[in-house]
């Protein structure tokens, strides 16, 4: 198991590891408890097992171990692994008395199995080669001999064992019934095997038992956590100490020796969290094994506690142990598994990894010493003065250890500090967000040089918040101004060493700190003369490390007086350095400051005037000079802030050496927290992991014509961008995307911020930990039932109750929809209409997924119980803490959760987002029923395997009920045909005004599809990808791709997209060579070109828009002419066949909903098509939109769906109207008035009046009606605001502005402008902003100078965007947004005239 151990050299390899050992030591367990044996301890490779019966049964019970470690051997001697690595199994077998030992306090206490027959079984272990069993000599003396085929080790007094001779009369059977009688503890009927299990809580027994059980462990246990929960993959600093003893030492003095070592090693470890876990004996050698890090115990410098308190037990065994031959202590940093291995009735709490191997070679390699590898030495941050290195040496089974150091303890170095700070200033990044912190050093440098007093600016702030760099900016510009700055660097080892900081300061003042030793005395010697007396210098000797000869005053002077004599001459010699240049101390990491050094500043801050800047991180407890010193009044303390967003990304920008990030990098970014250490190591960390591509930027915008070279520019308008710092004529700019195959969701936190995101979370008490793990595992946002779903034995008073006290130390934050959750829950019946078959199925549901209707329900009102992380690093540390097996499951549960929830909110009456998706996917489900979603497998999870075959994609059975036949009502109001404008007007406004609930018109309750996208449709997709379900996550990548379009978030849309197409992988070349890598059905991979087509429309790439509709056709069997006569053709098949073969409603529609989803998608591809046809003003393209759009007419009626008819009226009047035919325009709008009735019931209806106002505004408006466009503008803006629909909204404004300017109702165009800018103001809608600034210049120019954005803002504007594809391709746009300018520019000029 060593040789596999060394092997990992990442952390899904230990994953791996740890799963492998786990499933294989549990088996081995099991076979051992059948055979009536017990497990002792798992040490890392190592099961000690033991069979205790009397002197005279031993005979007996080795031929059943024997029978039992052969069947052992057949069944798991030798395990094949995928990773080529053998598990191969050694067995020794020894026989005799042993000596169990209990050593420890009241507290904690540790067993000790010993005795010479303890050490004849290790011997014998190691004498076995695999796949063998070897007998220690007094084993085989006392065995039934006969009974064994052996082969004889005389030299190492151990018998091989071969195989057992069965003869007559021996029967095993009654051989096994016959030592059962000598095994009383062997439990036949009990449903527990350890009876320990059975024991009072309260009892003297238990209470004894769990003095056997680390602390932090045992919390987790109280409080019902299940063992599967318990195990976790973190960074650990292991301490492995080896005590030697004389071979002529008695045992008994020995136990003491041992009891002495471990009360010491607790108590020393303790104070820096570390724990004892094991104490084992090997021979004359006694080792304990310590852990710093474990759950609950995390500590940001572990690593130094680690050397520190190792040196220490080192010291103390080696000077107060009688009988200690050797003291040998090795320690390890690194990734490990901490957690439960073995069987269900005997779990071991371990921890494996490489490093515990490392840990054990390294005592052998480098004996006597205190020996730690790179990781350790580096992360402890102690001077390297306190480390010696130590000659490579080999160790078994390791071939690169790395360099390893002999820690020597912490020592006085005979040195001066260095002058230098933790960061250099950066030119070409100038300082973000410290204007207010850069003004108070400012004025204290007036103060100081108007007043003549002293003064200290002291900035507190956390780690990385920019502390060095705003000291770096102080030094440049104080050095500019020509002060004298004295900078000055501290680390935590220095304030144990008294004045340490003065006489560094001391030392960089007189320049003696970088000049050679030999030249150091005169130097100072020179520096002196004339200020102090010659006399007097030998005072220094032992503080600047010279050598003046003592004087006959200095001898006759006490520590005390020389003390204080030394601090007047240095005070002297600073009052004389002030009068002739500004002096300034410039102190980084203050807080490690000795308590003599700020007595000494408090002085010199009270007596001459010099200026003081120092940081200080908060969480450290001050001495008490430290605390004068800041009281007084001559001292401010100025805390640093975290950066704002924009700054973060500015400086993101900086690090990757760009002028632009995409959105997704923006919202990776948000783990920051206004941190900028954290943003540049995030940064770093992506530039190593090679997840960004880099792209030149071009001014001109070129339109793609391949999908999979679109994201390199694709939605340029959401990108942050900044001005380069540096910008030179023809130097080229760099912006970056992310690659379409890399998920920034799943990238793991860079090693240093993990730390500190751990360390945070162990903070926290076990109830909290767990909380927030299983909530990681949902998201970063979250509800409370499907959190409470994953917590078992929670209910909903102990939920809310851990989650308050988490909110109240913003771990977690309420969503901005709900600041606080509800006293009762309110849960109003959702209106959404399911079948009688699935009410009945849901009431014979579980709690789990009766708490999973209630979320249903609730999400279908504004939200109250939904919270998001406060800290997102915590989030992402807390995830990667779960061993791969656990977080499979649990993101299955969570996928089962919410799958019945993946649909439209119950306002929009259900379905799929897009239509009737369930319904033509339901074919790829296998005969008998169960989902491709049920591939996973996994026999190492109790909790996997309940719940794998609950989970399964959409069936048709559970969706919603459309209603295909009209109510009374509906019948009613389809009675109310209109057949003028005015009518249809005058029944919007008086529907409008009903809202009652019995006329299931509009009613109050809003759409919360954005709710279900964010937080179950796309946690859903993460989930599948997770669990490796690839295929689902195809299913709901549409699905939240279709939402996001459904809400006007093209971008989102694309970020989904880019993600199916990254699980289709690349296409081929050829087509008869095209393998997509997850297997779909063809009417997905139409919907998936009919989005992608969309989404590229509204980018402005409009040639692959086109390519990718007439492929969806194609593929939805409906083929689109390439040639004008293939155009000429298909048109008179349109009009003559469609005429003569008229199509009938299906009458069955729940059998015809596959069909019915085909002729949806068709509509929506063929509506795109006219429109990307009627954007190029040519005679072959107007043919071309013209058929499209007959043949859409002819599917929307051949779909029967009213409010699809409505739309695609809607879409020919449009189109009509561009081409100039005045009379199929007015036509189809007729038309789409009178089929209006019956869209009052649907979301899709409402939906399809909304763009019919729309159109009949803008009719209006070419018509000259102004009055009435506006009043149809209000009317449909009412419905959009209703529907949520930003795009349309937007629209409906413009149409409304221009109504009212050409009306000159200029009050109301600024109205309609200041809500055009709230909609779009937070946006990517280029198209929308390029109107809502041309509407701006309309105005300027003749709207009696009223402006609503600055003209500067809307040049800018058009300057970033004038070679955007998006205006490129809307010909009209651009045409007015070039006149207003040219007029607005020739007006500027005029007036400058």
């Amino acid at each position: 198991m060593d040789r596999f151990s060394l092997t990992c050299k990442s952390e899904r390899d230990m994953d791996k590891l740890a799963y492998i050992f786990s499933y294989y030591i549990s088996d081995i367990v099991e076979h051992v408890l059948c055979f009536g044996g017990d497990i002792l301890n798992i040490t890392g490779n190592v099961l000690l097992a033991l069979w205790r019966v009397e002197q005279n049964q031993l005979s007996d019970i080795i031929t059943l171990v024997a029978k039992c470690s052969l069947e052992i051997q057949e069944k798991f001697g030798i395990y094949h692994t995928r990773e080529g690595q053998d598990l191969q199994l050694k067995i020794g077998l020894s026989a005799g008395q042993i000596s169990q030992v209990i050593f420890g306090d009241e507290r904690q206490q540790y067993l000790l199995v010993t005795g010479r027959d303890v050490d004849d079984v290790q011997l014998a272990q190691r004498l076995a080669q695999a796949n063998e069993i070897v007998l220690s000599w007094n084993c085989w003396m006392l065995c039934e001999q006969y009974m064994f085929e052996v082969e004889v080790m005389r030299e190492d007094e151990a018998v091989k064992l071969r195989d057992m001779r069965i003869i007559d009369p021996f029967d095993f059977n009654e051989h096994f019934d016959k030592c059962l009688d000598y095994l009383p503890h062997y439990r036949t009927s009990a449903e527990t095997l350890r009876t320990a299990l059975e024991l009072d809580l309260h009892s003297e027994l238990d209470q004894t038992l769990r003095k056997h059980v680390m602390k932090n462990l045992l919390k987790k246990i109280d409080e019902g956590q299940p063992v599967e929960y318990v195990s976790e993959f973190r960074t650990v600093t292991l301490v492995l100490v080896s005590l030697e003893f004389c071979k002529t030492a008695w045992m008994l003095h020995l136990c003491h020796l041992i009891q002495e070592a471990a009360l010491y090693i607790s108590t020393v470890i303790e104070k820096g969290r570390g724990q004892l876990s094991r104490i084992f004996m090997l021979e004359k050698r006694c080792m304990f094994l310590c852990v710093f890090g474990l759950p609950g115990d995390k500590k940001p410098d572990e690593c130094a506690h680690a050397l520190e308190n190792s040196f220490s037990i080192f010291s103390f065994c080696w000077e107060n142990l009688a009988e200690t031959k050797l003291v040998s202590i090795s320690i390890t940093n690194g990734p490990v598994f901490c957690g439960v291995v073995g069987a269900v009735a005997r779990h071991e709490y371990t921890v494996i990894g490489p490093k515990v191997s490392l840990a054990a070679r390294m005592i052998t390699a480098y004996p006597g010493l205190v020996s730690c590898d790179e990781v350790t030495y580096l992360r402890s941050m102690l001077p390297a003065y306190n480390f010696k290195k130590l000659p490579e040496k080999t160790m078994k089974n390791i071939s690169n250890p790395g360099n390893i150091y002999e820690y020597l303890g912490h020592r006085r170095c005979i040195m001066f500090g260095k002058r230098h700070l933790a960061r250099k200033r950066n030119k070409n990044h100038p300082l973000l967000d410290r204007e207010k912190e850069l003004e108070a050093f400012q004025v204290a440098q007036q103060k100081c040089l108007h007043q003549k007093k002293g003064q200290a600016v002291l900035y507190e702030g956390g780690k990385g918040y920019g502390k060095s760099q705003l000291l770096a900016e102080i030094n440049f510009l104080a050095q500019k101004e020509g002060h004298r700055v004295l900078p000055l660097m501290l680390k935590e080892a220095d304030s144990k060493q008294c004045f340490y900081a003065i006489q560094t300061l001391m030392a960089i003042f007189f320049e003696i700190d970088t000049c050679p030793a030999y030249y150091r005395q005169a130097y100072l010697q020179r520096q002196l003369h004339g200020i102090m007396e010659e006399q007097l210098h030998c005072l220094f000797n032992d503080l600047l490390f010279v050598k003046f000869p003592l004087s006959f005053k200095v001898s006759h002077m006490d520590d005390v007086a020389r003390q204080k004599k030394v601090k007047a001459c240095f005070i002297k010699v600073l009052q004389e350095a002030v009068r002739e240049t500004p002096l300034i101390f410039l102190i980084d990491e203050a807080q490690y400051m000795d308590a003599a050094s700020w007595e000494f500043l408090k002085t010199v801050l009270s007596s001459m005037p010099i200026i003081m800047v120092m940081t200080l991180t908060p969480v450290f407890t001050l001495c008490g000079w430290a605390q004068h010193f800041l009281q007084s009044p001559q001292a401010i303390l100025m805390p640093i802030s975290k950066l704002a967003t924009t700054s973060l990304l500015r400086m993101a920008c900086w690090e990757l050496g760009v002028v632009s990030i995409p959105q997704e990098l923006q919202i990776y970014l948000h783990r920051c927290v206004g941190n900028p250490l954290y943003c540049e190591v995030l940064c770093q960390d992506l530039l190593c992991k090679d997840i960004l591509l880099f792209h030149v930027l071009q001014k001109e915008e070129e339109e793609n014509s391949k999908w999979e070279n679109l994201s390199a520019i694709a939605m340029k308008s959401t990108m942050y961008s900044i001005s380069p710092a540096n910008s030179e004529e023809g130097q080229e700019l760099y912006v970056c995307t992310v690659k379409d195959d890399m998920n920034l969701d799943t990238v793991l936190l860079p090693p240093f911020l993990k730390e500190i995101a751990v360390s945070q979370l162990d903070q926290l008490s076990p109830e909290e930990q767990l909380l927030v793990k299983c909530a990681a595992i949902i998201g970063h946002s979250f509800h409370i039932d499907l959190l409470q779903h994953l917590l078992p034995g929670w209910d909903k008073n102990k939920l809310l109750q851990v989650l308050r006290a988490l909110v109240d130390i913003h771990v977690l934050c309420w969503s901005e929809k709900s600041q606080e959750p509800p006293n009762e829950s309110i849960l109003v019946p959702s209106s959404v209409n399911i079948t009688d078959q699935t009410k009945e199925k849901k009431t014979k549901l579980d709690g789990g997924s009766a708490s999973l209707l209630t979320l249903q329900e609730e999400l279908s009102l504004p939200q109250t119980e939904v919270l998001e992380f406060g800290v997102p690093l915590l989030r992402e540390a807390a995830w990667e803490l779960w061993p791969k097996e656990q977080q499979i499951a649990l993101h299955l549960e969570c996928a089962c959760f919410l799958q019945d929830l993946a649909c439209r909110c119950g306002s929009c009456h259900g379905g799929d987002f897009v239509p009737f998706h369930r319904f033509a996917v339901c074919s790829t489900k296998s005969s008998k029923g169960t989902s491709r979603f049920c591939t996973y497998r996994d026999t190492g999870s109790v909790l996997t395997q309940v719940i794998t075959d609950k989970l399964q994609l959409p069936s048709p059975q559970d969706s919603f009920q459309f209603q295909m036949k009209p109510s009374r009502t509906q019948e009613a109001f389809s009675s109310e045909c209109c057949r003028t404008e005015q009518e249809f007007l005058d029944q919007v406004k008086r529907k409008l005004a009903q809202t009652s609930p019995e006329t299931d018109l509009l009613t109050t309750k809003p759409c919360h599809c954005k709710d279900i996208l964010e937080l179950v449709l796309s946690p859903l997709t993460q989930h599948c990808l997770v669990i490796g379900e690839t295929s689902c996550a195809f299913y709901y990548l549409l699905e939240a791709a279709a939402a996001s379009l459904d809400l006007s978030d093209s971008y989102m849309a694309f970020f989904y997209l880019r993600k199916a197409s990254s699980l289709l992988g690349q296409p081929s070349a050829f087509s008869f060579l095209k393998k997509h890598k997850v297997k779909i059905c063809q009417f997905e991979e139409a919907t998936f070109c009919c989005l992608l087509s969309e989404v590229c429309f509204n980018m402005g790439h409009i040639t692959l828009a086109k390519k990718l509709a007439r492929k969806a056709l194609r593929l939805l069997k409906r083929n689109f002419p390439w040639t004008w006569f293939g155009v000429l053709f298909q048109t008179f098949l349109e009009k003559f066949w469609h005429s003569c073969s008229p199509s009938q409603p299906p009458n069955n529609p729940s059998e015809n909903k596959k069909k019915l989803a085909v002729l949806q998608q068709r509509v929506h591809c063929l509506s795109l098509l006219w429109q990307l046809y009627n954007l190029e003003a040519t005679a072959s393209s107007c043919r071309f939109a013209c058929l499209a759009a007959l043949m859409q007419k002819h599917s929307a009626e051949e779909l029967a769906n009213e409010a699809q008819v409505v739309s695609t009226y809607v879409d020919l009047s449009q189109f009509s109207q561009t081409m100039g035919n005045k009379e199929k325009w007015l036509h189809y709008e007729q038309m789409a008035i009178q089929k209006s009735s019956l869209c009052w019931f649907s979301r899709e209806g409402l939906l399809a009046t909304a763009q019919l106002v729309q159109a009949l505004a803008y009719t209006k408006l070419c018509l000259g009606h102004l009055d009435f466009s506006i009043k149809l503008g209000f009317q449909a803006r009412e419905i959009c605001r209703y529907l949520k629909k930003p795009t349309l909204e937007n629209l409906v404004l413009s149409v409304l502005f221009r109504s009212a300017f050409l009306k000159k109702k200029f009050g109301l165009c600024v109205h309609v402008l200041e809500s055009q800018w709230a909609l779009i103001s937070q946006g990517y809608d280029v198209l929308g902003l390029a109107c809502f600034y041309s509407a701006c210049l309309d105005l300027l120019l003749y709207g009696k100078g009223l402006l609503c954005r600055p003209f500067s803002e809307c040049l800018h504007f058009f300057q970033i965007y004038e070679h955007s594809c998006v205006l490129i391709s809307q010909s009209n746009v651009m045409l007015g947004v070039h006149s207003s300018l040219a007029m607005c520019t020739l007006k500027s000029s005029s007036l400058d005239v």
